[in-house]
């Protein structure tokens, strides 16, 4: 199988403080990949190294099995965007990607008026950059960092500060970008209900250390809705439930088990387990919210 970036350990230290601790991240090529934590997390930090803005305290990482420094150009296969665009205020929008341009060596300015389509703006292309809303300054600065034709694109926090409408422009864009040019994208966000909708596969970075990874369809299984039942005998219990044909159910401390499937017949179940003499002690239909899984797993609201 194809890994586009692989980390080993990748960390960073100033002084005394661990910002990223011996991180090791595999990424497929055409994956969006959601690396989630609060902030001060250690994502941005994670992103800067990757795009060669400070350098690693110890660990290596690499694009297509080459690391970057003994393949310079492959740098030039990253697009990076980190907190706000650096956009020149007072020029247009299609001179703040030319500058881009020209700095990266190109001249193609078909492509530049492309991509301005690309990400909606190009009837603002001759705007300057100052009177542009806060998601057009952002879409600009997903636009100049395919300046490049990048095979890996790194966002940071894109949709931050962005009103409802800007989010979803944003999100999008994104959707497009993967499903048409086939970019793998890493994005990160302190927001798990956004990345939700478009992330295949998850990160959660928590205190500088990669604490648990999961693809899309394990995270909704994990907070799906289920039926949370507390009996007095749960070892005999899931015996019950097998011989009824549920095999999706987990046993979650001494007395709880939750039950995946088969969510209309509650009444059955505990009918079934009173027949053999199983006192059902409650029974609820439950559904954890996506930001509550990420709060327990990293320490609840007080962190």
């Amino acid at each position: 199988m194809e890994y586009l970036l692989e980390t080993d350990n990748l960390t960073k230290k100033y002084g005394n403080i661990t910002a990223v601790d011996h991180v090791s991240i595999k990424i497929r090529r055409g994956e969006i990949y959601g690396l989630i934590g609060r902030n001060g997390a250690g994502k941005t930090t994670f992103f800067k190294m990757l795009a060669g803005l400070c350098k690693p305290t110890a660990g290596t990482f690499s694009i297509f099995g080459e690391p970057p420094e003994k393949t310079p150009k492959l740098r030039d296969r990253i697009g990076v965007l980190i907190e706000r665009p650096g956009l020149f205020y007072t020029l247009s929008a299609y001179n703040n990607l030319r500058i881009q341009a020209i700095a990266l060596g190109m001249n193609d300015d078909e492509y530049l008026h492309e991509l301005l389509r690309e990400v909606g703006l190009a009837e603002y292309e001759k705007m300057k950059v100052k009177k542009l809303s806060m998601g057009m300054k952002q879409r600009l600065g997903i636009a100049m960092s395919l300046v490049s034709r990048p095979d890996l694109l790194l966002l940071d926090e894109p949709i931050n500060g962005l009103d409802p409408q800007g989010i979803v422009e944003i999100r999008e864009l994104i959707e497009r970008l993967s499903k048409e040019r086939n970019i793998t994208i890493m994005i990160s966000s302190h927001i798990l209900e956004e990345l939700s909708k478009i992330a295949t596969r998850y990160g959660i970075i928590h205190n500088g250390q990669l604490i648990d990874e999961f693809t899309h369809q394990e995270l909704l299984k994990r907070c799906s809705e289920h039926i949370e039942i507390r009996t007095s005998d749960p070892t005999k219990s899931c015996t019950v439930l097998e011989q009824m044909g549920i095999t999706e159910y987990k046993v979650v401390d001494k007395s709880i088990i939750q039950i995946f499937e088969r969510l209309t017949e509650s009444g059955d179940i505990v009918l079934e387990l009173a027949k053999n003499n199983i006192k059902t002690l409650s029974i609820a239909v439950k559904n954890e919210a996506l930001e509550d899984y990420y709060l327990a797993m990293t320490g609840g609201a007080k962190q």
